[in-house]
């Protein structure tokens, strides 16, 4: 069994599903010949020709529109935005038309699209190359909306994507890319090599949407993060000393409400951390609904740690992302209350 980065696990999900299907097609903004700019297209071009991954202008409502029209006419399109802070010129054909497709035809057509996304900060990427979007697609009715933690996760969910016949959202955490990034940035950076979720087979396996794991077991507190924050949430467990338990969502559409309920009903206490803004992040959604579900068990308020309500910024990198010191604070302070 190989150990891969993200990169290599995300770009080892598309080549399987390209040589399975040849329907499945790869394209975007310097993703064939370039190989991406990140490099998770790197060599499929070269590998399955320019009519299967094959550059496109600069207009993401252009990428977007053209591979709802394929995913119509019975094409599976896996596209990629370079940044998800460039999503939003193509947000009304995400919204308007690809989650609408299956209702408005009373299903006589679906859209299976993949739209691949580096997310989130800690790349002293700014304001532009920053952004946590998740919040405006979870709102949206016929969207799937994914965000994977760690290599193994990645390629097993991007195949359930690509697979899956209604267009799905893959965000992928971009520090998350060459490391399992804890937060920690004072540290040298850790190669996922180190780490036994950079075990990934070469060939085919798929993992459920919608299906939560528990990355720590606890009985104290629950925390429940995604993506970048599940590494930060086991950093801040482990510095702090206290037992608490970490739920990686891994998909937020569908939301794997019964692992929640479950490990809440079990602590009576509960953080969610993400890096998006603190209003109207996806956090408050997991916060209220753990509220109607879990009110009789809980012993303490539910706590939020999340981005500030501001545009990402580049001077105060660190001051902005949700390291482990302010998650630590939140179980602390949530133990005492």
């Amino acid at each position: 069994m190989a150990r891969m980065t993200m990169i290599e696990a995300v770009r080892s999900a598309m080549d399987v599903a390209m040589g399975r299907d040849d329907d499945v097609v790869v394209f975007g903004e310097d993703v064939g010949y370039f190989g991406g700019v990140f490099r998770c297209t790197q060599g499929l071009q070269t590998k399955y020709g320019k009519t299967r991954c094959f550059d496109t202008p600069i207009s993401e409502s252009g990428i977007v529109g053209t591979a709802i029209g394929m995913a119509a006419y019975g094409l599976k399109p896996c596209v990629e935005i370079q940044f998800a802070d460039y999503m939003y010129p193509a947000y009304d054909q995400l919204t308007q038309e690809a989650a609408r497709i299956r209702y408005r035809s009373n299903g006589d057509f679906t859209c299976p699209i993949v739209v691949r996304m580096p997310t989130g900060g800690g790349i002293f990427g700014g304001q532009t190359h920053s952004q946590s979007p998740e919040a405006l697609f979870t709102h949206v009715c016929g969207l799937k909306v994914v965000v994977p933690s760690n290599p193994y996760d990645a390629k097993g969910l991007l195949i359930a994507a690509i697979e899956d016949p209604d267009p799905v959202m893959f965000l992928e955490p971009k520090r998350l890319y060459n490391g399992p990034f804890d937060g920690h940035h004072e540290r040298p950076v850790t190669p996922w090599s180190k780490h036994e979720l950079s075990d990934v087979p070469d060939d085919y396996y798929s993992i459920p949407i919608g299906k939560a794991e528990v990355r720590r077991q606890g009985s104290a507190v629950t925390v429940i993060a995604y993506g970048t924050m599940v590494h930060v949430a086991l950093a801040a467990a482990t510095d702090t000393g206290i037992d608490a338990e970490v739920i990686d969502l891994r998909s937020l559409l569908p939301l794997d409400l019964d692992a929640i309920v479950t490990s809440v009903a079990k602590t009576g206490r509960c953080v969610v951390v993400h890096e998006a803004t603190l209003t109207s992040g996806f956090g408050g959604e997991i916060a209220a609904l753990i509220q109607e579900h879990c009110f009789y068990h809980l012993e303490a308020p539910v706590m939020r740690v999340a981005g500030w309500d501001t545009p990402y910024p580049h001077a105060q990198e660190w001051d902005y992302f949700p390291g482990p010191a302010r998650v630590g604070r939140a179980l602390t302070d949530v133990m005492e209350a």
